[in-house]
């Protein structure tokens, strides 16, 4: 089993965008994925109901309540099934202070926006995690993905610099497209969008998807490296 947080203390970082469009993806390659919202807000629970019955199934498990009748390791016991989980968290999230969040997992995902007020408000979080994982609290990969870029964005290179000097990769670059509101308004992601509507979007998110086998063949690399 693969355990994938996404996870930014900034709002509006698109961190559920990214948790749901990771599930339509590992749903799309036959897995059936666990998706668990931990953010009050519940967006990804209610994605999950959404779903269209006829698409690959993903789970879901609004982690945010809690369930005074069982116990809380019951309630996010995990089906042997799920080959992939997928944990959506809410804004304020402090890696350091949150171990139901952190345990096992495999990917820290943290999606930024190219601006600078959200490079300088990730800032701390990547500082975090990377100190986290020097002092041997974590074993995760961590990876950053610029979120919501559009043409012409002149903080592209600013937030390159970030990444390498926390010796980071930033792994992809996705644009602000519409593709992701209306698949979201159905329950749906960008791959369960039929034709050639959404193949631009898609092969931006191969950088990703290729980083997220459980053993990948080859060191990741940066997007200038890549280039």
């Amino acid at each position: 089993m693969q355990k994938i947080v996404v996870l930014n203390p900034k709002g509006g970082a698109g961190k559920t965008t990214l948790a749901t469009n990771l599930a339509s993806y590992f749903a799309s390659q036959g897995s059936e994925p666990l998706l668990m919202d931990y953010d009050n807000q519940g967006s990804s629970a209610r994605w999950v109901e959404k779903r269209p019955t006829d698409l690959p199934p993903v789970r879901g498990l609004a982690a945010f309540k809690k369930d005074l009748r069982i116990t809380r390791s019951w309630q996010l016991h995990i089906p042997v099934s799920s080959e992939v989980v997928v944990v959506d968290t809410p804004a304020g999230l402090d890696p350091r202070r949150s171990p139901e969040v952190m345990r096992g997992s495999d990917v820290f995902i943290v999606p930024v926006l190219p601006s600078d007020i959200d490079i300088h408000a990730s800032t701390a979080c990547l500082e975090t995690l990377r100190k986290m994982q020097k002092a041997g609290l974590h074993r995760a990969r961590i990876m950053v993905v610029a979120n919501r870029v559009r043409p012409r964005s002149r903080f592209g290179d600013e937030l390159r610099r970030m990444c390498d000097s926390l010796e980071l990769p930033l792994i992809a670059s996705l644009r602000d497209s519409q593709n992701y509101v209306m698949a979201a308004e159905q329950g749906m992601g960008i791959f369960d969008i039929p034709g050639r509507r959404a193949s631009y979007d898609k092969r931006q998110w191969r950088l990703l998807t290729d980083c997220l086998d459980p053993a990948p063949a080859m060191e990741i690399l940066p997007i200038a490296s890549q280039a």
